[in-house]
């Protein structure tokens, strides 16, 4: 009798951020502007480690990898995000949404991968800088990339899979702004508790996996550190991990206090507003933070930036 009065639906609906027209207006132009510095920034930071030669290092590969999920996991949201506050019917076809869960995971892994991959080169780097050259050979980084974006690709199928497995038949309206697990889950009325194993055991295991590798990493590197007796070197060996460390605290941050806060402080209205700040603002603070923290970066962004300004100079016939 359930299957036969549960209507199955072709699209969903989102509440959004809000339902006042001024303050979706509001946020339309705000989201706009930091949508399009996430891409300029990410964008800006890629191409300059290729135009760059002294750029082209182990470190400045995992970052350029870096921007380039940051901008894909922030395209997967944001559009369609900033598409529905000028609308009245924030709808999403059924198929779509799964394109947007699955592309959404996977550059989040992509995402919480790279960071430890960076955490581990920075530990070869200070820890072992003689085995540096054969231990971050370019076959390895390459690999390491590459198997960042397989477990990616995979574990994302499988979130999405067993998500959309799920009957949705009594309401379609999800309360969030774009097609993430647990919303859809509240949303079903199938049996969830096998997608609750599922995404806690998978989630837990990437994430986990990427904490720990961080953790390890920088306690060899405080280790390493506190050891050099020149105070020149010690700085340096900082300085080089600053922008790493704080976009790793950033990141890491905001997913413990989504997923491992007390259920009874649990709210869909804080989960949206931490969402926003996961899927918005970090992919546009990546780039912002090494760009001002990082030495090398700032340097040859300036010297880039007077090339072209003399040859721009050299052409103008007055």
């Amino acid at each position: 009798m359930e299957a036969e009065n549960c209507t199955m639906f072709t699209e969903f609906t989102f509440l959004g951020l809000s339902s006042r027209e001024d303050v979706q207006k509001g946020l339309f132009v705000l989201f706009l502007l930091v949508y399009g510095v996430t891409v300029v920034a990410n964008l800006g930071m890629i191409l300059l480690i290729q135009m760059e030669p002294r750029l082209h290092t182990p470190m400045y590969y995992f970052l350029s990898n870096l921007s380039f999920s940051d901008i894909c996991y922030s395209s997967s949201v944001s559009p369609k995000m900033l598409a529905d506050f000028l609308s009245e019917q924030k709808r999403i076809p059924y198929n779509l949404c799964a394109v947007q869960m699955y592309l959404f995971g996977t550059f989040a892994d992509v995402e919480c991968l790279m960071l430890a991959v960076m955490a581990y080169d920075r530990y070869v780097a200070i820890c072992n800088p003689l085995l540096y050259t054969v231990a971050m050979s370019n076959r390895v980084c390459t690999q390491l990339v590459a198997v960042a974006y397989i477990v990616g690709l995979v574990d994302s199928a499988i979130h999405t899979c067993c998500t959309f497995r799920l009957s949705f038949c009594n309401s379609n309206v999800i309360n969030h702004f774009f097609c993430d697990i647990p919303p859809l889950l509240a949303l079903s009325c199938s049996d969830t508790s096998i997608n609750e194993i599922v995404m806690f055991t998978f989630i837990g295991c990437v994430v986990g996996c990427s904490i720990i590798t961080v953790l390890l990493s920088y306690s060899y590197i405080l280790t390493t550190i506190l050891r050099m007796n020149s105070a020149e070197g010690r700085r340096k060996a900082f300085s080089t991990c600053a922008s790493h460390l704080t976009t790793v605290a950033v990141f890491h941050g905001t997913l413990l206090f989504m997923y491992f806060r007390p259920s009874s402080s649990y709210s869909m209205d804080m989960d949206k507003m931490a969402s926003v700040f996961y899927t918005v603002v970090i992919p546009m603070l990546n780039p912002l933070i090494y760009s001002l923290r990082n030495k090398d970066v700032k340097g040859h962004q300036l010297n880039i930036s007077s090339k072209y300004s003399n040859i721009c100079f050299k052409q103008w016939p007055y």
